[in-house]
């Protein structure tokens, strides 16, 4: 494998890091709130999946830096999900479906 310069080590640890803790804030909120009426259900089965996707493409390459963190994105993700469903109130008639 070639050399990677370390600016591109360092940019894409960060955006692997910020990608993983951009889930922490909308967690924290239904958790604090015990509500996740806002949240919208389609687009965190649609997030949940491309991060699933692209796990499983960093494993097809053998690029354990995409799989480790797409790993954690779908956890966090995932996360959101199941507290969609636990706390996804129906207010309105678009939050049962998403």
């Amino acid at each position: 494998m070639a050399d990677v310069h370390p600016v591109a080590v360092f940019v894409g640890t960060a955006a692997a890091l910020l990608s993983i803790a951009s889930f922490a804030p909308q967690i924290v909120k239904i958790l604090r709130e015990k509500d996740a009426s806002s949240v919208s259900l389609r687009t965190y089965v649609v997030t949940v999946t491309g991060f699933a996707c692209w796990l499983a493409y960093g494993l097809m390459i053998k690029a354990w830096p995409v799989a480790a963190s797409n790993l954690a994105c779908l956890a966090m993700s995932a996360a959101v999900l199941a507290l969609k469903w636990r706390y996804g109130r129906g207010r309105s008639g678009n939050d049962v479906k998403g």
